[in-house]
């Protein structure tokens, strides 16, 4: 039995756990405005909000319907577009119509969901971040200058939002209806059970396999990670002295969004929201990402260049550790066994040396990468120290650039290094032609990469009238 709020009704379920929310939605529910488009979570259209207990409060995200199994809304209060303000429209709703941003009005609900969703974020709001809030819906008729327009009425009234208790501002205001009041005593009376037989394929966000195999997981037996509350390292981020250990479960959104790991990746935001949209953000979880095996794993590359080692779990309990850049073999292929989860990562945070990530697609928002890269850097003096450097779509697997590692390792560091460094990062990849581009193509962008990244983390050294000099004379 799966139990969780719909709207403002308890939903007590025998639908199989791999069944996806957004047909329970539809087709069980007959709510018909969250919309079934592309079913890949990329155009928004199913877009909903998901609601969760956290200190006794609830916390509100926006996700895809069409990739999240109802496994993985035990306990929670999931809100579609007929659980907003029936009497009135809401100043979401308001806005977007007082600016003409919607047309044809397939997606307008997911539009709605997601400023909803942005409207319940305890951070200050501005027209800026009510347009990252939307990075998830796709439009095929407006343009969308004229939503851009609602995002700045939307982010004028927010910012009047009473943060002392905003959830009673939010219902005044018409943001929410009334029942939202009695959802975190009524999410709190619902009982969540404990997984101790842990069988059936793992799904942690299921932002992939989801996309992938979505009929076959409907009928599958399904272990969901979230649910694993005795497995307390897969759904947190600690930090111990200078370790961080960051648990399977945990998604890219948690990461982006951690203060501590902010401090240490000033740049944080502006990495992360190169990786998808906001609402696969807070469903994809790090386990998921790192066990599609994809040679373009946003994430995988992040933490390869941090040296991170994987921590695994067999079903007996039998544990065993391994550095991620040891964990893939082959195309598609890892060392992880059969009956073995991941339960966490964790690395050494970066206090003295200087990280980059980097990321070019075809859109540079909302795509899968061409190439991505990233480095961390550390100085004793003039030499190096500490090189970690990786990228992804140049090889079979996410690839650690080894040889190029050990090249600079040990060094003076010098603009001179650096180019010397390029040709043998070009000789240790293998890049084939694809629809994300050609093998010379992919070749160009990563040495481009690889020199972005000094670019950005040591600015007084590599100016650009150094890089076009040396440019110049390859």
């Amino acid at each position: 039995m799966i139990t969780f709020i719909l709207n403002n009704q308890l939903i007590q379920t025998e639908e199989p756990a791999g069944m996806v929310l957004l047909d329970f939605i539809r087709y069980k529910m007959h709510l018909m405005g969250t919309k079934a488009g592309c079913r890949e979570g990329d155009c928004g259209a199913c877009t909903v909000l998901e609601g969760y207990l956290e200190n006794g409060e609830v916390r509100y995200k926006s996700i895809v319907s069409c990739l999240t199994p109802l496994g993985n809304v035990q306990g929670k209060h999931i809100v579609t577009i007929e659980g907003l303000q029936k009497d009135k429209m809401s100043p979401v709703q308001q806005a977007m119509v007082d600016n003409a941003a919607t047309q044809c009005g397939f997606c307008t609900p997911g539009f709605v969901m997601s400023l909803t969703a942005h409207s319940l974020s305890p951070e200050k709001s501005t027209p800026e971040k009510v347009v990252h809030a939307i990075s998830g819906n796709i439009c095929r008729c407006t343009g969308y200058n004229s939503i851009k327009h609602a995002a700045g009425d939307i982010a004028a009234v927010l910012a009047k939002k009473d943060k002392k208790d905003p959830l009673d501002w939010l219902i005044k205001e018409a943001f929410l209806p009334e029942y939202f009041r009695s959802i975190a005593d009524r999410l709190k009376k619902i009982k969540v059970k404990i997984i101790e037989d842990k069988v059936g394929k793992t799904v942690g966000g299921g932002t992939d396999l989801f996309v992938q195999q979505a009929d076959a997981l409907a009928v599958a037996n399904l272990y969901f990670l979230k649910e694993d509350k005795v497995q307390a390292d897969a759904y947190a981020i600690g930090i111990e002295k200078d370790i961080c250990r960051i648990g399977g479960a945990v998604t890219a959104s948690e990461i982006m969004q951690h203060p501590v790991l902010q401090h240490y990746f000033p740049k944080m935001k502006e990495y992360f929201k190169l990786i998808s949209s906001e609402p696969i953000r807070n469903m994809a979880t790090v386990a998921g990402n790192i066990v599609n095996a994809s040679p373009i794993a946003d994430l995988v590359i992040f933490f390869l260049a941090l040296n991170a080692e994987i921590h695994m779990q067999s079903a007996s309990g039998t544990k065993r550790n391994i550095p991620l850049r040891k964990f893939y073999t082959g195309y598609k292929q890892f060392v992880l066994r059969p009956d073995e989860k991941i339960i966490s990562l964790s690395f050494r945070l970066p206090e003295k040396a200087a990280f980059n990530f980097e990321k070019v697609s075809k859109r540079q928002h909302l795509d899968i990468a061409s190439v991505n890269s990233a480095m961390l850097l550390q100085l004793n003096g003039d030499t190096v120290e500490t090189i970690y450097l990786s990228a992804g779509g140049v090889y079979a697997w996410p690839f650690y650039a080894e040889k190029t590692v050990e090249f600079i390792r040990g060094k003076k560091f010098s603009p001179e290094l650096v180019f010397e460094a390029t040709e043998v990062l070009l000789s240790e990849i293998a890049p084939i032609s694809d629809i994300r581009g050609s093998k010379e193509y992919k070749s160009l962008l990563l040495r481009q990469l690889f020199l972005t990244h000094f670019v950005e983390m040591f600015p007084q050294q590599f100016t650009p009238e150094v890089l076009f000099s040396k440019i110049m004379a390859l």
